[in-house]
């Protein structure tokens, strides 16, 4: 298990889902004029909610004028945020995961360019649009979740195999790596995973064009379909005992490539010592382009609260003044990339090998969602792409129809 929301969608892994939430007492004493409520999800990595308290202690300690109460949440966060934002209990800081434009639409966050002041160019350029409405910014990235492809080195070398650079080479290797014991790709236990999405990018397309819904275009509906070329081949393990974003698939000689993250290095390591590589995920077509899948946190400031001012600093020293915090953060308790380049350049455990290629790839390559995409418009693109690979559905028909259910809750969105 583990403590982050992996992708865009942020898969949450707590212990013990059903509990309730947990308002720890304000960090620092009690003679502070402040009290800043501060959320987070229940990470599942032991050492973490420890962790945010004493990052909270060591601001008061500082800013000895301001408390912060560390409010642990478990079970539905997003949800209890959302109900929770419409009272008077609000966070005055939180944690968000998929950073979602009707937040900013609603006058809901604060923005936090100040926040970001002299130190933007030390943040991806992905990571900052997610949070970029309108030329405001309104989130800073708290870590960096790193999605890519692994395979094994001693499996695609005795097939007479390169890690494969385009979509017919991935196509032609999974292949031939399938055998009767072991499938060439695992994407995840549906067939589907996020692969209709990397399909899309690596053939050079997009889920939103400005104002426009853009996947249903020919050339973004030809990559998608590439899903269904895959399943007709018989090359995709599914329905395993575990899903993609735990490496037990590699690791347990299940499938020779699988996409899943950083976060998972250190348990692929550890079963499979240097016999394992990494690639992004192959280009599609002459214009296409590699992908790594970006996600990961944000710390969000609420708009409503009666000490944005307050908030904003604290927001500024925990994530993008305190090195040693961002370090320990991302990797004491887990393996993730401190959101900051220029400290996880200083992360010893990413300055070799395949981890310091991750990061690189993720630089290169890496893609996430746009702020625009929410629930409904995944529901449709995902109960089409899962037509067109497993049904035969047709391709152009069926994605278009799944974009005008996109188009009119983006025009939703934008009015």
């Amino acid at each position: 298990m583990d403590r982050r929301q992996f992708l865009g969608t942020s898969i949450l892994f707590v212990g013990g889902s059903a509990l309730a939430a947990c308002t720890s007492h304000p960090q620092g004493g009690s003679s502070a004029k402040v009290t800043l409520n501060q959320w987070y999800h229940a990470y599942g990595e032991k050492g973490t909610q420890e962790a945010a308290k004493r990052y909270a202690a060591e601001y008061t300690k500082a800013n000895p004028d301001v408390a912060v109460k560390v409010t642990w949440v478990a079970g539905e966060y997003e949800t209890k945020l959302n109900s929770a934002l419409l009272t008077s209990d609000a966070p005055d800081v939180f944690e968000l995961g998929n950073f979602r434009y009707q937040l900013v639409k609603n006058g809901q966050l604060a923005p936090l360019d100040d926040v970001l002041d002299g130190d933007r160019s030390d943040f991806s350029r992905t990571g900052l649009d997610v949070v970029t409405v309108d030329g405001r910014t309104y989130g800073v990235k708290m870590i960096d979740d790193i999605m890519m492809l692994y395979y094994r080195k001693s499996v695609l070398d005795k097939a007479g195999i390169a890690p494969p650079q385009s979509f017919p080479e991935l196509l032609a290797a999974v292949t031939k790596l399938t055998t009767t014991g072991q499938k060439g790709l695992f994407v995840g236990n549906d067939g589907i995973g996020d692969a209709a999405y990397l399909l899309l990018w690596s053939g050079g397309g997009d889920l939103v064009d400005g104002k426009t819904i853009a996947f249903a275009k020919p050339a973004a509906v030809e990559a998608i379909a590439g899903l269904r070329q895959l399943h007709q081949s018989k090359v995709l393990l599914q329905d395993f005992t575990t899903d993609w974003y735990d490496p037990g698939a590699i690791t347990q000689n299940a499938a020779a490539m699988h996409w899943c993250g950083l976060w998972a290095m250190p348990a692929v390591s550890k079963a499979l010592g240097a016999d394992f590589g990494i690639v992004p995920w192959p280009r599609f077509g002459a214009n296409g382009t590699p992908v790594a899948r970006l996600g990961g946190w944000y710390e969000l400031v609420n708009a409503k609260s009666q000490h944005i001012d307050e908030a904003k600093k604290y927001v500024q020293w925990l994530w993008v003044k305190q090195a040693d915090v961002q370090k320990d953060w991302s990797l004491k308790y887990g393996f993730h990339v401190p959101a900051r380049m220029s400290i996880a350049a200083q992360a010893t455990e990413l300055s070799t090998g395949t981890a310091k290629e991750a990061v690189s790839l993720a630089q290169k390559y890496g893609r996430s969602f746009p702020n625009l995409w929410n629930t409904v418009m995944r529901t449709a693109f995902g109960d089409a792409v899962a037509k067109v690979a497993k049904q035969a559905a047709d391709p152009t028909a069926t994605l278009g129809e799944a974009a005008k259910t996109c188009q009119a809750e983006l025009d939703k969105q934008l009015t």
